[in-house]
């Protein structure tokens, strides 16, 4: 029977270790899902001497009012016969309490810890092994005792804040309530049947215990209580009996004290009859029996959700990766880089969102550019007058102006060196935000904040020097078309002109009007000309020098650094998050523990 107890309990001690209850993981814990027996009942109720009884040591503290202040998750181990009993706290490590009188103190420190020497409370569980070889396998966690009214230095929500605490245990469907109350109240106003009621209202999760059944008036007993007629419950109800003020007194020892509790149901005419039933001996064999056919009963539910986290947790594992080995880390950080570099060009071939954008630049930012610029304020009649006039000097042109015409279409053509400028500035902005993407897509490079940084680094350097080449060629682009006109276009003009007039015209004439306004006319087209040409081009040149070269080379620099550093430097770009370290070791513990939990649960099935 012990056997299936004592893997639970041993379960529940590494969750314990592991703070695998209580968290906020959105799937239910493994804690969550095994049978706990939560000790209920109001101040001074008994529930210590309960706890102590099972136990058979004296251990925890006693005193008036609110003597329990923060949860005390109780977890009994049974021994060989004849070793001795010992304690341990999961605050002190593996120290080993062989004096229960210092267990006392230790939990009273404990929770003055955290709470202070008030009357305060906190939910923070105080968590305790004992290992005996006269005790039962079980898990217990002893709550604050319920109460109906502040007392001097707790605040008036106290009452509701350990109604809440209490709530927390007993509403999960997997608690066992243990609802102590004392004999001499009243069961209609007992805070543990109140609570119980409303979480069971069946009675099929709930043991009642009756204590001080000793200290009842003379000529009354509570036998209706525990023979179920007063308030039936699922399972029957025990009778104990408390060790006396003057008992606590005088250190009578645990052993007396049962061995009195024997005597007095076994020479009790009311309860005589129920005395197979009665005590505390008889309470924590029920509390083993009824344990072990929970637990039985929840195996494939406990199976179900210990395969189901192994699944989900693996999972995870595989996300967060394993940890680098030394001679594998240059190897590492080229594949973490392929695979930054693969997204990148994703990105930027249509895979995923971003190089659409580039291609607007072309379609829209650049054709708007090059119609808003300024051509018709520079080739205004009173500007073209000024440029031939002052291109032609002390002696007026004899034919056409062609001085004036190379300086205007120098000048206009000027105006392109902007639209080309910002259309190499567009796409760049548009490559860093798209490496930038990248990195932060990038999986793999989420556990290396460091070689994140390098790389990003690397790949915005390499872009700054495709920047710079690429503005350089289309500067260029524009400078060529000034350089060297398109002679075929100009040869046409006089034809042109022979349809409209004559083709001379006296030196008068030639700043005349008509024959600027003919100027003009004639550069702008000519400049719209260029102004296709350039539209074409441009991107061409953008996409050669920035997006090709990205796509082929981004890390280039980056890899012949690699291919230099030593040892300790690539160790260092392969710094982990300790954030991420920490949340792969409890991920691994976790997993370790729930395959432990699986393994083990599977060889006692097959024991059985």
């Amino acid at each position: 029977m012990e056997g299936v107890i004592g893997l639970v309990n041993k379960i529940q001690r590494a969750c314990t270790l592991l703070g695998d209850y209580g968290d906020d993981r959105t799937l239910p814990t493994l804690w969550d899902a095994l049978p706990t027996i939560v000790v209920l009942g109001g101040q001074s109720s008994g529930k210590s001497s309960v706890l102590e009884s099972i136990v058979g040591r004296d251990f925890l503290p006693r005193g008036s009012g609110i003597v329990t202040r923060r949860p005390l998750v109780l977890q009994l181990y049974k021994t060989e016969p004849g070793q001795q009993d010992y304690a341990q706290f999961l605050h002190t490590g593996n120290r080993k309490f062989l004096d229960f009188a210092l267990v006392r103190s230790e939990i009273q420190e404990e929770t003055d810890r955290v709470t202070g020497k008030t009357k305060q409370i906190s939910p923070l569980p105080i968590n305790l092994s004992i290992y005996s070889p006269n005790v039962v396998n079980l898990t217990l966690v002893d709550l604050p005792g319920l109460t109906k009214v502040a007392v001097e230095g707790q605040p008036e929500s106290i009452v509701q804040e350990i109604e809440d605490m209490v709530r927390s245990y007993v509403d999960k469907p997997n608690c066992i309530l243990l609802a102590i109350t004392p004999a001499n109240q009243d069961i209609a106003t007992s805070d543990a049947i109140k609570i119980a009621r409303e979480v069971d209202p069946t009675g099929e999760r709930t043991i009642g215990v009756l204590t001080k059944l000793d200290l009842m008036d003379k000529g009354t007993n509570a036998l209706d209580v525990l023979e179920g007629r007063s308030y039936r419950l699922q399972h029957p109800w025990v009778g104990l009996v408390n060790r006396s003020q003057a008992d606590l007194n005088k250190n009578v020892d645990m052993v007396v004290a049962r061995r009195k509790e024997r005597e007095f149901f076994a020479t009790s005419p009311e309860y005589g009859h129920l005395a197979k039933r009665m005590g505390s001996e008889y309470l924590a064999k029920l509390l083993s029996k009824h344990l072990e056919s929970v637990i039985k009963a929840r195996i494939p539910a406990i199976l179900s959700l210990i395969n189901s986290s192994i699944d989900e947790l693996e999972a995870e594992m595989s996300y967060l990766g394993k940890p680098v080995a030394i001679d594998a880390q240059l190897y590492a950080i080229l594949e973490l880089c392929r695979a930054f570099d693969r997204i990148f060009k994703e990105h930027l071939e249509g895979g995923r969102p971003g190089g659409d954008r580039i291609y607007a630049v072309f379609d829209c930012q650049l054709p708007v550019a090059l119609r808003k610029l300024p051509l018709d304020r520079h080739l205004a009649m009173q500007n073209v007058r000024k440029v031939v006039s002052e291109a032609d000097g002390y002696q007026p042109h004899l034919i056409a102006p062609e001085q004036g015409y190379r300086r205007l279409i120098d000048g206009a053509l000027n105006y392109f060196r902007g639209p080309a400028e910002a259309s190499v500035d567009a796409v760049h902005f548009i490559l860093k935000e798209l490496v930038k993407k990248s990195i932060g897509e990038t999986q793999e490079l989420r556990r290396f904040p460091t070689l994140r940084s390098e790389i990003a680094s690397a790949a915005i350097e390499a872009l700054e020097q495709f920047r710079g080449d690429s503005k350089k060629t289309v500067l260029r682009m524009v400078e060529m078309e000034s350089s060297y006109l398109t002679v075929d276009f100009f040869r046409k003009l006089p034809q042109d002109v022979d349809k409209g007039g004559s083709p001379t015209a006296s030196t008068a004439d030639r700043y005349t009007e008509g024959h600027l306004r003919r100027i003009g006319s004639n550069i702008s087209s000519y400049v719209g000309m260029v102004s296709d040409t350039l539209r074409n081009t441009i991107p061409k040149a953008v996409v050669y020098c920035q997006v090709r070269e990205a796509k082929r080379c981004l890390l280039d620099h980056f890899y012949t650094q690699l291919g230099k550093m030593e040892g300790h430097k690539l160790s260092h770009l392969l710094d982990e998050d300790p954030v991420l370290m920490e949340r792969r070791q409890k991920c691994s513990r976790r997993l370790e523990l729930y395959k432990s939990a699986r393994d083990e649960i599977d060889s006692a099935l097959w024991e059985k």
